[in-house]
């Protein structure tokens, strides 16, 4: 069993990999096991494989990509943190006031004069309520009546305001998340690959939320406020003289100052709250989504009779340590949410001693002024009416500008997921050609080049293999033609055309690969096979998985094409998966075709005919018939040639080609053995069957 299973491993790193291209050649990618390849290949050239060899692909670094993490806490001055928050505004204000929308805009002018309108109307009521204490008697008087429409009315403009202004918030949002999320799929993978989703989605999240309160804080509460507070002053110096103004304003720049200071020494509790909660959110999600790798246990527990080659990667039995790790991270969110708490009581206490003490010194000189006859019993009820009709927008006030500032923190992390620019610069492509890689250099870490001045050229009509041990660049290669990053150094030319100077768009349009790992959305089959041509018939979908050998698996399920394959492709087995993404690429018609070690989760008959089928729909022959083979090793092309070339000379095609014929013979005599062993089987479950049904 054991020999079996390596030497099927061994023949699918042969047959993976493979690409076709229609106009310009034939890019062939094969990837070899390279614990079974390296003796020979070491003994052929007499070399070792360097360090860069055993890169993982996948690794980037964070500083590299110009990015850091979502929600991390960094220091700022007052200065540098007022000059983000009016850039953080400059940024909204375009969405609030869009151009040539004449319907936002006037929603905006009409909250704007229903605001104003209200605000005149509620400073009305303690003139009206004035007039009824000084004119207090048995008699009706019409004054009552004034008031309550006043305050109707202050009522009425009030929500007719919230509602108009409404679509005008909801738009703004809409805009700004379509924006980002353009954005986001419009940058290089390098970007994706220093994200993690469950961080990403919840800053998304927070600052679309963060818009919304932002909008609404500042037409609902803020401006009115100012507007009011604005009014009384007036109204106050103008009726009963400058001391009563000097003593609202103080009292509003001592509150404003308290508020805002305290705010700012609550705002790095908030941060650290959101950073924990953001690592619990990325952990959480992480932990779901591998949810296999945390719930089987691993292959000790296993019962030792149980060959481990029939488990595809080794399983851990972690629940106790994902959860003892999402435990530490929200111990931290706990800690942080007290600071924050405690630290909201002391602002609480320090607004109400300020805006307490103002109000006893006002009716101190109200008192006053009535002793000594320049004021009513009605001017004193009056101002202190004026005065608690400003408490409760200043109480509220304090709470706007706290969740104001979070709002602003949450909406500079959604406007930083903007600040890095895409990679390409769109120009047209003219048309498929030549493929040239000239002095070619490109590590994912700096100090672990994978192409060291990698130089060949993939002639237009042509087809060619590129060949070479695990970890020697060959995913790299259609990474970089595909744009999912930049080549340090060098360039890459199609038809003469520089990579960079090439539409994203035109250029990814020929190009097709099915990756090792397969990317499915968490729809039905017929929509993920259908992703890769979205107008695609459904017969043409059918013939797709037709062509990938997995109509068969998939009319044998209950929902059939309706069937959910869960989120990533969870709900369906590996082989499966690559299949559909093999159908899902046949189905987009690419110029150029890459096959990233695709068959590795198939059985050997499953992937001999879905290669066969492969095979006759794109003319393919064997990588011995390419018109040109490259071999690369350590970062570099180690040597090129026909097959018959490179046999010849010797060297590390001729060990790979040897050590695959050796693999392929091994494979089968296991499939005879295994045919042989199939009747023996079938007589064993017949026997055992009726004794099953008798029991």
């Amino acid at each position: 069993m054991a020999s079996r299973t390596g030497s099927a491993s061994a023949l699918r790193a042969w047959t993976a990999g493979m690409a076709y291209s229609a106009s310009s050649g034939a890019v062939w990618v094969r990837r070899e096991r390279e614990h079974e390849l390296s003796e020979a290949a070491a003994k052929a050239t007499q070399a070792h494989p360097g360090p860069e060899g055993h890169q993982k692909e996948q690794s980037v670094r964070k500083e590299e990509s110009g990015v850091t993490d979502i929600g991390k806490e960094e220091t700022v001055s007052d200065k540098e943190q007022t000059r983000r928050d009016w850039d953080i505004i400059k940024k909204l204000l375009p969405n609030v006031w869009p151009k040539n929308d004449w319907g936002t805009k006037t929603r905006v002018l009409l909250a704007v004069g229903l605001l104003i309108g209200g605000k005149l109307l509620n400073v009305q009521v303690p003139f009206f309520f004035k007039d009824i204490i000084d004119t207090l008697n048995v008699e009706i008087d019409p004054t009552t009546g004034q008031d309550g429409l006043a305050r109707i009315g202050a009522s009425l403009f009030s929500e007719l305001r919230n509602a108009v202004f409404a679509n005008v918030a909801q738009g703004a949002i809409r805009r700004v998340a379509r924006s980002v999320f353009t954005h986001l799929l419009s940058l290089d993978i390098g970007f994706h690959l220093t994200r993690q989703t469950g961080g990403l989605t919840r800053a998304i999240d927070r600052g679309t939320k963060g818009i919304s309160f932002l909008l609404s804080s500042v037409v609902f509460h803020v401006v009115p406020t100012a507007l009011e507070i604005t009014m009384v002053c007036g109204i106050l110096s103008y009726k009963f003289g400058w001391d009563f103004a000097a003593v609202t304003l103080a009292t509003m720049a001592a509150y404003s100052w308290f508020t805002i200071k305290t705010t700012a020494w609550r705002t790095k509790f908030r941060k650290q709250a959101n950073a924990a909660d953001n690592r619990a959110a990325t952990m959480s999600v992480d932990s779901l989504i591998n949810y296999e790798a945390v719930k089987v246990p691993s292959s000790r527990q296993l019962s030792s009779s149980l060959s481990l080659t029939l488990l595809p990667v080794q399983y851990f039995n972690n629940e106790a340590f994902e959860v003892a790790q999402y435990d530490r991270v929200m111990k931290d969110y706990t800690k942080a949410s007290v600071k924050i708490s405690t630290s909201l009581a002391a602002l609480n206490i320090g607004q109400n001693v300020i805006f307490s003490s103002a109000l006893t010194g006002m009716m101190y000189l109200a008192s006053k002024g009535i002793v000594d006859g320049s004021m009513t019993v009605g001017d004193l009820v009056m101002v202190n009416q004026l005065v608690f009709q400003l408490s409760l927008p200043l109480n509220f006030l304090g709470t706007v500008y706290r969740e104001l500032r979070q709002s602003l923190i949450d909406m500079d992390t959604l406007f930083n997921l903007q600040s890095d620019n895409p990679s390409a610069e769109p120009l047209a492509l003219t048309k498929g050609g030549e493929i040239r890689f000239e002095n070619v250099a490109f590590g994912y870490h700096k100090d672990r080049p994978i192409f060291r001045d990698v130089s060949f050229t993939i002639p237009a009509g042509k087809k060619v293999g590129i060949v070479g041990p695990s970890g020697c660049g060959k995913s790299t290669v259609f990474r970089l033609l595909f744009r999912f990053y930049e080549p340090s150094m060098g360039k890459i030319f199609i038809d003469g055309q520089e990579l960079r100077d090439i539409q994203l768009e035109s250029l990814r349009k020929e190009i097709g690969v099915v990756p090792q790992e397969t990317p499915l959305f968490h729809s039905d089959i017929m929509h993920n096979i259908r992703y890769g041509r979205l107008d695609a018939t459904d017969d043409e979908v059918k013939e797709a998985a037709r062509l990938a050998n997995v109509d068969r698996t998939i009319e044998s399920l209950p929902d059939k094409w309706k069937t959910k394959v869960g989120e990533r492709g969870m709900m369906i087995s590996g082989g499966e998966k690559q299949r559909m993404a093999v159908a899902r690429v046949l189905l987009k018609d690419p110029k150029i075709l890459f096959f990233d070690e695709a068959t590795s989760a198939l059985d050997s008959t499953t992937e001999v005919d879905l290669m066969r089928n492969i095979n006759q729909t794109l003319l393919l022959k064997t990588v011995a018939d390419a018109d040109l083979i490259i071999v690369l090793r350590d970062g570099r092309v180690a040597e090129q040639g026909t097959h018959g070339e490179l046999m010849n000379r010797g060297g590390l095609y001729r060990a790979m080609w040897d050590q695959q014929n050796s693999t392929l013979q091994e494979l089968d005599e296991a499939a005879e053995a295994e045919n042989e062993a199939r009747p023996m089987e079938s007589s064993l479950s017949s026997a055992v069957d009726p004794i099953a049904g008798s029991e």
